[in-house]
Formats: structure tokens, sequence, C-alpha cells
């Protein structure tokens, strides 16, 4: 059941997501940030790539997660993994998400999409009246951006209107008539919007010989895409992880295939990997997800922070967000603990400057160390401590480094984001 589960943490650089129900297979798949090194040489692309590190870098990271804010947060022993393997990916000319390639449909069709604990459809571009453009996007010589075609496939269903999937039946044109679809995920003018379908998805175990195995999953065919991703984030479509009944790792636990359960790494190179099904470790500690009944999410509660030798008593609760690059705080959190830290920090404090969001920068010193920048941890519901392995972002120019505290001030939601996921397991 949903209400039993939990947030844990782990030595690795991974999210897990679990309850006690403990079923089925573990898939996995590798990803990689669109940023990282490894895919641009994979990828050959050379337009449009920030230089890692610099104010432009960080300010592109800034800009997609303002762009992205107001979106719908939204008994085998083996592990599933998608078809082409449980790499995940960054790249740099899309936004700070991990992306992932999954398979789709009979012939097989190859996506490229992005993986966001945020919300819950996935969905590709299908039939499509408004998509990111597919020419000139090449990021392999023998891989390019797809449009998925539900006549081409001949294990696509259609999802009617009277289908338990379909939630905008007051959209509907009739009964039998096919289930509309729009998600907004942000006030600027980002959206997806078209009908659900139904297709395979390619899998394969994980462990001992491999079993490839085809799941039946729902989907979006979206037909009209708005804002950022038609150009900036996810142009071939979007992963949803989250905790409704329509994400896929809910789909794949509900058919009894996988434990409820999935893990997410990242790495510091931006290659990574994600599992469904993956159970964790006997010895991960956890803290309870706050669960909304209505509307689930992967939300915590902190109760207490701790910056250098200095604890904060400070409660609050936070979303955990793949989809979001950097850390979000509300006051009193994000006052205190940003103060906290400015009292410690050695280096000299530079005014903030207008490119980045950050207000807690300083230049780093010719003899720097990582030890002299004040060390942070979070203590979770329950009295389970996450530790915060790195709290800043270092930015290089040809004349100067900067170091920030990588926490954004908001007014809406405090968010854990990607930065601050590493290490961490949900």
């Amino acid at each position: 059941m949903r209400s039993s589960s939990k947030l844990t943490f782990f030595l690795l650089i991974t999210i897990w997501v679990f309850s006690k129900t403990c079923k089925g297979r573990v898939f996995t798949f590798k990803m990689h940030h669109r940023f990282s090194d490894s895919f641009k040489n994979w990828s050959g692309l050379t337009r449009n790539w920030p230089e890692k590190g610099s104010f432009e870098y960080y300010a592109a990271l800034a800009h997609r997660d303002q762009m992205l804010r107001g979106r719908r947060l939204s008994d085998a022993d083996a592990s599933l993994a998608f078809s082409d393997g449980n790499s995940t990916f960054r790249i740099s000319s899309l936004g700070f998400l991990h992306y992932t390639t999954v398979e789709l449909g009979t012939p097989g069709v190859k996506f490229m999409v992005a993986l966001d604990t945020g919300s819950d459809l996935f969905w590709v571009p299908c039939d499509c009246s408004r998509c990111a453009p597919t020419h000139g996007a090449s990021y392999a010589s023998d891989f390019e951006l797809s449009i998925y075609n539900p006549r081409e496939s001949s294990t696509s269903k259609k999802v009617t209107c009277n289908n338990d999937m379909c939630a905008q039946r007051n959209r509907c044109l009739g009964t039998f008539s096919s289930c509309p679809y729009i998600v907004s995920y942000v006030s600027a003018q980002t959206s997806t919007s078209g009908i659900l379908v139904k297709d395979v998805l390619h899998l394969t175990t994980e462990d001992g010989g491999r079993e490839f195995v085809e799941a039946y999953v729902t989907f979006g065919c979206g037909q009209v895409q708005s804002g950022s991703f038609l150009d900036i984030a996810a142009p071939n479509g979007l992963f949803g992880l989250g905790m409704e009944k329509i994400s896929v790792p809910s789909v794949l636990s509900r058919e009894g295939l996988i434990a409820d359960s999935f893990s997410m790494c990242f790495g510091h190179d931006g290659i990574g990997r994600i599992s469904f099904g993956d159970k964790g470790s006997p010895d991960q500690e956890e803290t309870p997800f706050n669960i909304d009944p209505a509307h689930p999410t992967y939300n915590v509660t902190v109760t207490q922070a701790r910056v250098g030798t200095m604890l904060i008593d400070v409660e609050f609760t936070a979303l955990f967000d793949s989809g979001t690059s950097f850390t979000y705080m509300v006051d009193p959190a994000y006052s205190r603990v940003s103060e906290k830290f400015h009292s410690l920090a050695r280096d000299k404090w530079r005014p903030p400057d207008p490119r980045i969001p950050f207000e807690y920068c300083y230049d780093m010193s010719p003899d720097a160390n990582a030890s002299l920048v004040p060390s942070m941890s979070l203590t979770m519901k329950g009295g389970r401590h996450f530790t915060v392995y790195d709290p800043i972002i270092v930015i290089s120019t040809q004349n100067e480094i900067v170091y920030c505290l990588a926490i954004v001030k908001s007014t809406e939601l405090n968010i854990i984001g990607r930065k601050h996921c590493l290490f961490m397991c949900l």
C-alpha cells in the first residue's frame, strides 16, 4: 500500500521508493544527465552547450526549474530494466533532467525520455499537431527523436472514456471515444495534451539469464506540446515516476511484475541507473512519506538541520523531486539555514549575481579545500540523518573561482532537488 511507503537512505548515489509489498522482479536502466561530458561525447552535439561550471550553466539550470515549477505533482526475485539497459544520462542541450531510452510498441520504437519523480504521466510525442522538431536534432548516428504512431504498432490499444485510467471524462465526446488528457506543468505555458493509449513497454530482467518482458502500460499520445517541451526539456517525452495509479511503477507493481518500489541513482559524471522493483538493503535508514490520499507525492518531514557543528531546530515538509535541479526552501527554514552557513563560511562573500538565483556566494581562496566549506545534514522524521554530501556549486571563469550555497529561496514549496538527492534513497 502507498501509505506504507518509506524514504530510506543508503551509502550509494541512489533513490529508493518502496513499500512493504515485496513481489516481482527488478528492471533497470542507466541514466545520463543532459549536461554530462559522457553524453556530449556520445551524442556529438556541440551547439548551445553552456560550459560546465560557468555562470551560464547554472543560470540555465535555474531557468529550467522556474519553467517547470508549476507542474502537477502530478513473487520472483529478479529485477527489471528497460530493454536497452538501465543507463540514464544528462543531455546539456535539454535542461537539467536525467534521460533514459525506452522502447514502445510492436515493432519497437525507441524514445529518449526525461525521468521525473515530480509527475505521474508517461507521455511521448504522437500524431503531432505541435511537438518538438525531430529533424536536425540527432543525438547519435543511430538515434534520432521519434514519433509514436499507434496505427503502426500491432499491439497498440485504444483507451476509452470508460476506462478507470481516464481521469478527464468531463472532456470526453462519448463513453467509447478515446480518453483525452491534458497536463499543465507550469504557469509559463508548458503543457502536454492528447489522448491516452495502451501498448507494450519492452523490459528485461536484471539477474541471471536475461528474460525479455513485454508489459502493457497506459501512456499519453502527446499530440500538442507547449513551452519548454518544444525546446529545452523533454522533447521526446517525459517518464513520470510519481505515486498515482497511471505511473509506470504503479502499473508494473499492480500487474505483479515488480515490488512496489524503484531505485534511481545519480552519479557526479552525469551517468546513473534506474531499477524497477529494487527492494534496497536491510540496513537502509528510513523516514515515512507524508501521504495525501488525494494526490500522493514523495513528501517528507525534516525536523532539524545541522550546518557545521551547529544544530538548527526547524521543522518543515519537502518534496523530493528528481526533475528539479536545486533545493528550494521557504522562510523561516531558508533564512535560518543559509544565514548559519554564511556565518561559518571563511571566504569573502560576493554580492548576488543577477544571472544566478543564489544569495550566498563566495570567492574561493587559492588554498581552499572541501574541509573549509561548512558541512550540512538534515534530520528526518523518525530521527534518521541525511548527509548533504555536496551543499555547494562551484562556478569557474577565466579569472576567478566562485562557490555558492546551492539552496534557492522559495515563496511556494520546499523542494529537495537533484543536486541534493545524491547519496540518498527514496
